[in-house]
């Protein structure tokens, strides 16, 4: 299995790292010819409007969104989070997205730069101790939609709580930066289970 890994702006080399750490093939992916050699795409860590402006600019959007559409599996983090989801709010009002998640998404919800954290968070079907979450100008997710699994959350500072990373079939998502940290398991459940029941494993 190829697994690509939109390399036009953002958090790409460490993508690269995690999927080399599950053993997995990975290339960078900028245009439509090397969209068409990989079986599954990572949407990394960024700005996602500029990732999305890009994208156009490399004519590679509207390839990558009907690859989602056909049931391509696509991972994103942060940035990525954003353009897989269906509805996003504080966005430029020019700001597409790919979609493909019933959800509404809030960009920058846990604040700005300067708020960024870190906590450990208990997400389904990974198994063992919590996985450090590293949170950066996050979105949380406001809304979900029918279909739409909930597998973390995290309270926000006045005590509400909001899924920080989420799954609709072939789409996985995530408001936090494992990439940026050692432990590769949420790449490996990307890999081995959602990739797996989009039957794109060979």
């Amino acid at each position: 299995m190829k697994v690509g890994v939109l390399a036009l702006q953002g958090d790409v080399r460490e993508h690269f790292g995690a999927l080399a750490d599950c053993g997995v093939e990975a290339i960078g992916v900028r245009r439509p010819s090397e969209l068409d050699d990989v079986d599954a795409l990572i949407l990394p860590g960024g700005e996602s409007t500029t990732i999305a402006q890009l994208a156009e600019i490399f004519g590679i959007f509207d390839p990558i969104q009907s690859r989602i559409k056909a049931g391509m599996p696509v991972y994103g983090s942060c940035a990525g989070m954003i353009l897989l989801a269906d509805r996003v709010l504080d966005a430029a009002a020019t700001q597409r997205t790919f979609g493909g998640i019933d959800v509404t998404v809030r960009r920058n919800a846990f604040g700005r730069q300067v708020d960024s954290f870190e906590t450990n968070v208990r997400v389904a079907h990974i198994e063992g101790d919590p996985i450090k979450a590293i949170f950066i100008r996050a979105p949380w997710v406001e809304e979900i939609g029918v279909g739409v699994e909930v597998l973390a959350s995290v309270s926000a500072a006045d005590g509400s709580v909001h899924p920080v990373a989420i799954r609709q079939g072939s789409l996985l998502a995530t408001s936090f930066h494992p990439e940026l940290t050692s432990d590769s398991r949420i790449h490996r459940y990307f890999v081995e289970e959602v990739c797996k029941a989009a039957a794109v494993i060979r």
